[in-house]
């Protein structure tokens, strides 16, 4: 339980980040803010400082900055200068780009964190089996449903051992029996279960199954030399996180309907931060900073409703060279804050449903 606490603390806290920077960089620049929330739906805990309304809301997927609306509320002027929306197109644009920046920052801090605390990485503290740590589109690991984590312990019965050697066998099962199937057994938390994947033969005539793989095992950490190191291994690692984070998102653009099927909701990823943490802090500052660039990444996204639409917005705004009419932009934010609403939805009952803890009660 407390690494699920520890998973959703992260979760809360990444939100409440790219919450702030919209927050101060309007507040910075003196725009009015009404309202600062985390979280959606009804209002748990709140209080009022300085007229803004703080919230901690009951649906932990998301927050909100608000601005003064002078059609809904007494007292503010439609000339105020310090309304968002009267405010120059650079200013409005940096409020809008800020939560994602903010996101940015955050994890580039909590990779020079896990380097000061942890240090740098140093190998592999081998255990039993290999983990997956990627499946390609469409391939014999996707049609199997191998996920990103999978801990596979066993191939045809045969445990794999520790290590390189682990990597290596299964490897070895896979590219001599091309067109064969292969009976993986995975260990979770609802105990051994078994997945068949039929390696396919490729262009060089041995068997793919089209997955990541590495030694099961917690990482090692050795302190860090010099400054120089400290500083090159963080930014090493944000920059490798950050190539693979629009990758991913590029694969969900090319190949749609493979790449779906794997992506993940709160649910799911409050599940693979459990995990995470029960490898320690290090796992857990390094899931933080996957987590808040995947964060910016999707809010940047030019769909309504996210960060990435409304500067969208402000772009045709400026092309226009007058404001866009408000029944446009609220009809768009509202379809798209539905839709974003619903999938949402989807991935949380999907998830909840591929839980180990739920298929054990399901099976019982």
């Amino acid at each position: 339980m407390i690494h699920i606490l520890a998973a959703l603390a992260v979760l809360g806290l990444l939100i409440a980040i790219h919450e702030a920077g919209h927050f101060l960089a309007a507040t910075g620049q003196g725009i009015r803010v009404s309202s600062f929330s985390i979280g959606l739906g009804p209002r748990l805990v709140g209080w009022r400082r300085r007229g803004v309304e703080f919230a901690l809301r009951a649906i932990p997927i998301g927050g909100y900055v608000a601005f003064p609306d002078p059609e809904s509320e007494e007292g503010i002027r439609p000339q105020d200068p310090d309304l968002f929306q009267n405010r120059p197109l650079p200013q409005r644009a940096l409020v809008i780009a800020a939560g994602v920046l903010a996101n940015l920052i955050f994890a580039w801090v909590a990779l020079l964190a896990q380097g000061a605390v942890y240090g740098v990485p140093d190998g592999v503290a081998a255990a039993a089996g290999i983990v997956v740590t990627g499946v390609s589109p469409g391939s014999p690991a996707a049609v199997a449903a191998l996920q990103p984590g999978d801990h596979v312990v066993a191939v045809n019965g045969q445990p794999l051992g520790e290590g390189n050697e682990a990597v290596k066998n299964l490897i070895t099962a896979v590219q001599t029996r091309p067109g064969s199937p292969l009976t993986l057994q995975l260990e979770g938390g609802a105990g051994l279960e078994e997945r068949q994947v039929t390696p396919r033969l490729d262009e060089e005539g041995t068997g793919r199954i089209g997955a990541q793989l590495q030694p099961y095992g917690t990482g090692r950490y050795r302190p860090v030399e010099n400054v120089g190191e400290w500083l090159t291994t963080a930014s090493r690692g944000f920059w490798t996180i950050t190539a693979n984070t629009l990758a991913g998102y590029g694969q969900l653009l090319t190949h749609f309907q493979a790449t779906a099927r794997q992506l993940g909701g709160p649910v799911r990823i409050v599940e693979v931060g459990a995990q995470l943490a029960q490898q320690g802090g290090a796992s857990l500052l390094l899931f933080t900073a996957l987590i808040s660039i995947n964060l910016a990444v999707l809010n940047a996204l030019p769909l309504p409703a996210l960060d990435g639409g409304q500067m969208l917005l402000l772009l045709w705004e400026g092309l226009r060279g007058q404001p866009l009419p408000e029944r446009w932009t609220q009809a768009v934010n509202r379809l798209g804050f539905a839709l974003l609403l619903g999938l949402v939805g989807v991935l949380m009952v999907r998830d909840t449903s591929q839980l180990g803890i739920f298929k054990a009660w399901l099976s019982s």
